[in-house]
């Protein structure tokens, strides 16, 4: 099953984490990493006082469940040494699911896709760069003219 990850990070070594969650989530069972976006640079969204983040989107080929691959994407998020502190914090990595193919997920654990993909210029660019003509599962729109409208 192929599904959108969205990664960031602006604490330390942001390219080098970036890289890091890659190649673990490259090294997941069951899964491969098929596309990876540029990197793009972001001012924060939600609490303004940190740094600029790193963006980037992969996508994945994974025979994980829908949360067996959030776990897994959890797990690399730790093993790199995120830290939960407050909403919108600094971040050292944040591995996102943001769909996979049309599954629709309204559990608290996990919404599919992600409720805020399409409003969010630091996700659209980067998946529209790797995978503009993906429908968005619920919008049923392109991603590259969700893009366009942000």
């Amino acid at each position: 099953m192929r599904a959108a990850l969205g990664l960031g990070s602006n604490q330390g070594d942001s390219r080098g984490y970036l890289r890091a969650a890659l190649d673990s989530l490259d090294a997941l069972c069951g899964t491969r990493v098929t596309a990876v976006s540029s990197l793009y640079r972001t001012a924060p969204v939600g609490y303004a006082d940190q740094p600029d983040f790193y963006n980037a989107v992969a996508e994945v080929e994974t025979s994980l469940s829908p949360r067996a691959l959030l776990g897994a994407c959890l797990g690399v998020e730790a093993a790199l040494g995120r830290v939960r502190t407050f909403r919108n914090a600094p971040r050292v990595i944040d591995v996102d699911l943001l769909f996979m193919e049309d599954v629709r997920s309204a559990d608290p654990e996990l919404t599919l896709p992600h409720p805020l993909m399409h409003e969010r210029k630091f996700v659209m660019e980067p998946l529209a760069e790797i995978a503009p003509f993906v429908v968005h599962p619920v919008l049923k729109e392109r991603i590259i003219d969700l893009k366009e409208r942000l």
